[in-house]
């Protein structure tokens, strides 16, 4: 569909990603029937291991309203209003006002929120800042990002131009609306 954006089906309650080049490893999702989300991912990037475990909560219409992200004794929580203000650790976070959605360096399973939220039509371009948290550190920043839908590939999949300060791609999606193929960082490897 070329049009609107079609509505997706509702998401299965688990799928996996095979992280590639950038990094090797996996991430693994389960998603719960009232919109809590938890997820790992453990990979090798640059030699050094890592291992980063989430819950999110979504609303139903995909934004977020809180995360807790752990890593190796290292714990951050975010909480949302739901209008875009935020608390990290029980701290409001000016920089992060108007920004609905989390995004963990970690994760390909965090690019679905602003594709569900925004529901683009084909050539329309959203700015969707998000409270981003490092792999590393769980340092929690905002990251500057815009989605651009395309459209649909010829086996009717959609796909989005992604762009942020530090990468440029296209973002291909299944009919669930979570990304299939994230170039050079990873895969689908199942639902």
């Amino acid at each position: 569909m070329d049009g609107l954006m079609s509505t997706f089906a509702d998401p299965p309650r688990q799928v996996a990603w095979r992280h590639k080049d950038l990094r090797e490893g996996f991430e693994v999702v389960f998603i719960e029937p009232r919109w809590t989300v938890e997820g790992a991912t453990t990979a090798v990037e640059d030699g050094a291991a890592f291992a980063v475990q989430y819950a999110i909560d979504l609303t139903p219409d995909w934004v977020t309203r809180g995360a807790r992200v752990a890593s190796f004794g290292r714990e951050v929580q975010l909480l949302a209003d739901g209008d875009g203000r935020w608390l990290v650790d029980g701290v409001a976070v000016p920089s992060l006002d108007g920004v609905f959605d989390v995004d963990l360096e970690s994760s390909s399973f965090t690019n679905a929120f602003p594709v569900h939220r925004l529901a683009l039509a084909v050539g329309e371009t959203a700015d969707a800042p998000a409270a981003w948290v490092r792999r590393d550190t769980l340092a929690v920043e905002r990251l500057e990002q815009r989605y651009t839908r395309l459209p649909d590939d010829a086996d009717g999949r959609s796909r989005f131009d992604y762009w942020s300060p530090d990468l440029s791609c296209e973002l291909l999606y299944d009919e669930f609306g979570l990304v299939l193929d994230y170039p050079g960082i990873a895969e689908r490897a199942a639902v």
